[in-house]
C-alpha cells in the first residue's frame, strides 16, 4: 500500500513538475507584435514616432511592425475590446488637454486606478496597490503641500512600474485669420492654449464675419454628455452643455450655472444654482435636473466613463432656494475640478426617458445616438453630419452669449489639406494643427494676417502598453520597452522640436504638481539590452526570447 502511495504521489508530482522542465528546456520566443498608430496623414508625428519606435525595439530582438489606421478602428480595438484575449500590445495614445484636466486628479485617479481598468480611463489594465493608495491619498488631502508630496509619489511610482512609455508633451500651435477676428481677443488658458471656452465665448468677428470655422484631424464618433470618444467630442459637449462650475484661464475652477459654492465643511458643500436658465427646448433648468445629472453616472454600467467622478458623492439634498448641497463619502481636495467642473447639466425630462429605455438592453448611456442634443450652454446643436461638419449656433439667452453666431467644426483628416483650406479662408480658425510647426511658422510670416499661438499642452504623447497580456505582464520587459526610446529623438526627429519631453503624467504647464527630474532618466538600446538579460531573457538567432522556464501562459 505504501508502494503504491508512494508511486501516486511521485506520478502526481511529475505531472504537475514536467511541463515546466520541458518548457526550460527550450525558451519560448517572444511573439511579433504590431505597434497600432494614426495614419501619417492625421497625426505626422506620433506616426514617425511609432516608426521610429518599431526600429529601436526591433533591436532588442523584438518582431514589431507598426499598423496604421484610422482612428475609429484604432479607438475598437484598442479602448472597446479591451478585455478580449490577444486584442492588441502597444498602440500609441495621446491624452488631451481639457480645462478639468489642470488638476492632477483626473490623470492620477482615473486613467491609473484599478477601479477604472475594466471600463474607465485604465485601458491599459494597470493594477498595483500601492498605486491605489496613492491615488486615493491624494484625493483627501487638503493642503497643497502634503497632496504635492503625494502626487510625486505616484509619479514616481509610475516610473519605477514603466506603467506607460511617456514620450512629449507637444507644444499645441493653434491660428486664426485676423482679418476676421480682432487680434489678441482669443483668450490663453494653462496648457490647453487658445483652444477653448473662453476663446469661443470673447473672440470678436470683424469685417462682416459671423463666424468661427475650426477644423479637426480626428473623426467625431459622438456628441453625448454621458461620453467622450476623443478630444474633438469634447470641444463639443464643453460648450452645448453648462457646468456648475469652469476652470477659469487661470487653471483654476470658478462659478458658472452655480451662482456661488460654499463648503460647509470638508465633506459637505451647498452650491446655489443661477436662476434664470433655460434648456435649449426653452424648458427652466431646475435644481431637480442639476440632481439628476450627478445620479445618472452613479449607475456605472449605465455611464461608466462618468462614473469614477460622481463615486465620492454620498447623497445629494434640495435645500429650496436653488441649492443643492452635496454630501461627500469623504473630503476631496478635486471635487471642484474633478467633479463639479467635470459632469454635464442635462434636462432630466429628455434623457432620464431616454437612459430608463436603455435599461436591461445590455446598451448603456455612451449608445446613445438622440435626434436631438438638449443642454443649456452658449451654443446650441444645429446639425452633424458624419465625416463633415458639426454646426453649432449661439444661444443668445445665455447669460455669458458667445460674440460669433455660429461655431462650425470641419473634419479635416489630412494636415496639408487643413492647412490648405486655412489658407483659403475656408477655415478661419487652426484649432487641431499637429504637422510641422516650422511650415506653419514660414506661412504666417509669408501671409501676414495670421496670428500664431504656442502652449504646453497639459496631455501628453505616449506608447500605451498591454498589462494583461505577457510580456508587458513583466515590469522589466516594460522599463526595457520604455528605456529603449531615446526622449529627445522624439522631441528633435518625430516632433520637429515641437514639444518637451515627457517623463510622466503631470504636464511641465502644471508647475506646481509636476514631479522635479522626473524626466531626467537614461535611455538607450544597451541599458534596455542590460535589463533584458538581467532578467533572463536572451537572444537566440535575432529573436527575443523569454526567459527558460517562462512562456505566455505561464
Amino acid at each position: 500500500m505504501r508502494k503504491k502511495l508512494i508511486a501516486i504521489f511521485a506520478g502526481l508530482i511529475s505531472s504537475l513538475i514536467l511541463p515546466f522542465l520541458v518548457s526550460s528546456a527550450s525558451a519560448e520566443e517572444v511573439r511579433s507584435m504590431k505597434l497600432w498608430a494614426r495614419e501619417q496623414a492625421a497625426g505626422p508625428a506620433p506616426h514617425t514616432a511609432a516608426l521610429i519606435i518599431a526600429q529601436t525595439l526591433n533591436e532588442l530582438g523584438l518582431d514589431i511592425t507598426v499598423n496604421a489606421v484610422p482612428w475609429p478602428q484604432m479607438a475598437d480595438q484598442v479602448w472597446y475590446k479591451r478585455l478580449d484575449e490577444d486584442t492588441w500590445d502597444l498602440t500609441m495614445w495621446q491624452m488631451v488637454s481639457r480645462p478639468e484636466r489642470s488638476d492632477p486628479d483626473e490623470f492620477t485617479y482615473n486613467l491609473f486606478h484599478s477601479s477604472t481598468a475594466e471600463k474607465g480611463y485604465n485601458f491599459i489594465g494597470y493594477v498595483s496597490s500601492a498605486y491605489d493608495e496613492l491615488a486615493e491619498k491624494q484625493r483627501v488631502t487638503m493642503d497643497p503641500d502634503a497632496r504635492k508630496q503625494i502626487v510625486d509619489q505616484a509619479q514616481q511610482l509610475l516610473a519605477d512600474d514603466a506603467a506607460n512609455a511617456y514620450l512629449v508633451h507637444p507644444l499645441l500651435n493653434f491660428a486664426y485669420d485676423n482679418t476676421q477676428f480682432k487680434d489678441g481677443s482669443a483668450i490663453e488658458q494653462a496648457g490647453l492654449g487658445i483652444k477653448n471656452i473662453w476663446t469661443y465665448l470673447n473672440i470678436e468677428p470683424i469685417n462682416g464675419n459671423n463666424d468661427l470655422v475650426a477644423q479637426s484631424l480626428d473623426e467625431i464618433q459622438a456628441i453625448n454628455p454621458f461620453f467622450i470618444s476623443g478630444g474633438t467630442d469634447s470641444w463639443i459637449t464643453e460648450i452645448v452643455w453648462d457646468r456648475l462650475l469652469r476652470i477659469g484661464p487661470n487653471g483654476t475652477p470658478q462659478p458658472w450655472a452655480a451662482e456661488s459654492f460654499n463648503w460647509v465643511n470638508e465633506q459637505t458643500i451647498d452650491v446655489t444654482l443661477r436662476s434664470g436658465m433655460s434648456w435649449h427646448d426653452g424648458q427652466p433648468v431646475t435644481t431637480e435636473d442639476v440632481i439628476f445629472s450627478f445620479e445618472a453616472p452613479m449607475d456605472a454600467e449605465m455611464v461608466p466613463m462618468y462614473s469614477p467622478f460622481v463615486k465620492n458623492i454620498e447623497s445629494m439634498e434640495d435645500m429650496g432656494n436653488n441649492v443643492v448641497r452635496f454630501n461627500l463619502k469623504s473630503s476631496n481636495a478635486a471635487f471642484l475640478t474633478s467633479t463639479l467642473a467635470k459632469i454635464n447639466l442635462v434636462p432630466k425630462h429628455y434623457y432620464g426617458p431616454i437612459i430608463d429605455s436603455l435599461k436591461g438592453t445590455g446598451n448603456n448611456a455612451e449608445t446613445i445616438i438622440e435626434e436631438k442634443r438638449i443642454g443649456s450652454g452658449p451654443f446650441k446643436f444645429v446639425d452633424w453630419r458624419q465625416r463633415e461638419q458639426v454646426i453649432l449656433e449661439a444661444n443668445s439667452g445665455h447669460f455669458n452669449p458667445p460674440k460669433i453666431n455660429r461655431w462650425i467644426m470641419k473634419e479635416i483628416p489630412n494636415v496639408e489639406a487643413a492647412l490648405g483650406m486655412f489658407r483659403k479662408g475656408e477655415v478661419n480658425f487652426l484649432t487641431d494643427y499637429k504637422g510641422d510647426p516650422a511650415v506653419l511658422a514660414n506661412i504666417v510670416e509669408e501671409d501676414g494676417d495670421i496670428t500664431l499661438v504656442k502652449s504646453v499642452d497639459v496631455g501628453f504623447q505616449y506608447m500605451a502598453m498591454n498589462h494583461r497580456r505577457a510580456p508587458f505582464d513583466d515590469v522589466n520587459f516594460r522599463r526595457a520597452v520604455s528605456l529603449a526610446i531615446d526622449r529627445d529623438v522624439m522631441v528633435n526627429a518625430a516632433w520637429a522640436g515641437n514639444a518637451v519631453k515627457a517623463g510622466s503624467h503631470i504636464s511641465p504647464a502644471l508647475s506646481f504638481y509636476h514631479k522635479d527630474g522626473i524626466t531626467e532618466f537614461e535611455t538607450g538600446i544597451d541599458l534596455a539590452k542590460k535589463i533584458l538579460e538581467d532578467a533572463g531573457y536572451t537572444v537566440k538567432n535575432g529573436r527575443l526570447h523569454y526567459p527558460e522556464g517562462v512562456s505566455e501562459k505561464h
